[in-house]
């Protein structure tokens, strides 16, 4: 279809981007309006977005709703279309063993045994076993989907 998109968990298409890659951009469709140049700012480097709590909240330490809620998240380098991956402080859990995984909604937060969330997304429908602590609303997941690496994320108790 003439697409040249990848997606890398189906293994479809070209590689991602890597450093030193070179991209052709083809020839030229004529001169780009100036309406069009860049419509739209460049997302904030820090995004607050609201959290509800999720189905699996009481297999955590009541600490770790304040942690989640209080603490600033950095965007690993290893978030994609499947969640976001969050650095920050570990989220104690009462209940260390998995269970099987579960059909979720994109704004999931799951907690992964190494007690660091991911915030599941477009591409990440299921859990992978790992308890759901929170959930951030739909209307916050556009902006949150446009963070980048090295960006920072809050979560605000509702």
């Amino acid at each position: 279809l003439g697409s040249a998109a990848s997606d890398s968990l189906a293994g479809l298409g070209r590689a991602p981007l890597a450093a030193g890659d070179l991209l052709s951009l083809g020839r030229p469709a004529g001169a780009v309006p100036v309406v069009d140049a860049f419509p739209w700012t460049v997302p904030p480097a820090r995004v607050d977005v609201p959290v509800g709590e999720g189905p699996r909240a009481d297999w955590f330490a009541p600490s770790a709703w304040q942690t989640l809620t209080r603490a600033s998240w950095t965007v690993s380098s290893r978030a994609d279309r499947v969640g976001i991956r969050l650095d920050g402080p570990v989220l104690d859990r009462l209940r260390h063993h998995e269970l099987p995984s579960e059909a979720m909604r994109p704004g999931a937060i799951q907690v992964p045994p190494h007690g660091r969330p991911v915030v599941l997304l477009a591409d990440g429908p299921v859990t992978g076993g790992y308890p759901v602590i929170g959930v951030v609303p739909d209307a916050a997941l556009d902006a949150l989907a446009q963070v980048r690496p090295g960006d920072h994320v809050r979560f605000r108790g509702r």
